[in-house]
């Protein structure tokens, strides 16, 4: 077997690349399976791998509506973040006809230590059909809501930014109807490319903080920042008042209480108007570990202090991801997750 960096080198084809080794993608360029080296037997940390507590259940995998979504996204060629970040909900969100696209394809430039997207260097590579593939998925799927996010792309002059803006376009012009919700990179901070997203159509522009000012590095890769996303935040909020804007923060990476209420004070002079808090859950062994599970009485809690705070709306729960229910955020309800 070759080796890349001293990391072997899976072929493209045949069996599935094993999580933290290399492999060739069908584009041509090397990737890191899951986004993070394997760690050597010596420095595995297995906590928050077993032993999850009892709320943390997963509805199942499987039924006629999950089917229909997951042969939709293989047609049209599109990647989703709900398959390549390996999100607990994916079973409930495709049975109930949902999905949220992924753009730019399936390889990030970034190694963030929470996430298991693909890493790699793209070099450039786009697909020129992609705005139509997701228009029309939009429209099979007949979505009244529909939430594109992508990998990060430091490879392109704009980091995607136009290619992003063409998917908004191609789906308002093929569902006029059809709400849209942006989750961007933070295009490393250049208010210009954000602008260009933000002009596009799109109803909700949301870019994730992640986790609390302290702990920015290392949970996201070198090349994020914490006052960057702010900004990116406040600059969507300033070119168009009218969109809402919408952050997020995972839970349980050894944060504590006053970071969490600072994270939200930042947000909320940022002019976010959505915060969404989850459990973070560690997907290999070469991921950070678990410093806690926090109970759902606690995310009731932390919710109560976003809405105090003004958020419009704070969906708070151990199963909640960032566009997890995102139609239904403005519903001032929590959801329905009954916290």
């Amino acid at each position: 077997m070759a080796e890349f960096k001293g990391i072997p080198l899976v072929a493209g084809s045949g069996a599935a690349p094993r999580s933290g080794s290399k492999y060739r993608t069908p584009q041509g360029f090397s990737a890191i399976k899951d986004g993070i080296k394997s760690a050597t037997d010596e420095t595995v940390d297995r906590a928050g791998l077993s032993g999850k507590p009892r709320w943390l259940k997963a509805p199942s995998i499987g039924g006629e509506g999950y089917t229909f979504v997951r042969d939709t996204v293989r047609e049209h060629r599109l990647a989703t973040v709900c398959e390549e970040a390996k999100c607990p909900n994916i079973g409930e969100c495709w049975n109930a006809g949902t999905a949220t696209i992924m753009l730019m394809g399936a390889v990030c430039t970034r190694a963030c230590r929470f996430c298991a997207v693909d890493t790699g260097n793209p070099r450039g590579w786009l697909d020129a059909d992609e705005p139509a593939n997701v228009a029309d998925s939009v429209a099979l799927m007949k979505l009244k809501y529909v939430v594109l996010t992508s990998v990060n792309r430091d490879d392109l002059p704009d980091g995607g930014a136009a290619h992003y803006a063409a998917c908004v376009r191609a789906i308002k012009q093929r569902c006029p109807d059809t709400a849209v919700e942006a989750l961007t990179p933070d295009f490393q901070g250049v208010l210009a490319d954000v602008g260009i997203v933000v002009d596009s159509g799109l109803e909700v522009f949301a870019q994730n903080v992640e986790t609390v000012e302290r702990l920015t590095h290392p949970v996201r890769d070198p090349r994020a920042g914490y006052r960057q996303t702010l900004e990116v935040l406040a600059h969507a909020k300033r070119h168009r008042p009218q969109v809402l804007t919408k952050s997020s923060l995972m839970l349980g990476l050894g944060e504590r209480d006053e970071e969490i209420a600072a994270c939200m004070d930042d947000l909320r002079a940022s002019g976010v108007d959505i915060l969404t808090l989850g459990q973070y859950l560690r997907p290999t062994v070469n991921h950070l570990p678990v410093q806690r599970f926090v109970t759902p009485q606690q995310f009731a809690e932390y919710r109560e202090w976003a809405l105090a705070r003004g958020f419009r709306e704070c969906v708070s729960g151990p199963l909640v991801r960032s566009s997890y229910r995102a139609e239904q955020a403005l519903a001032g309800n929590n959801v329905g997750l009954g916290a």
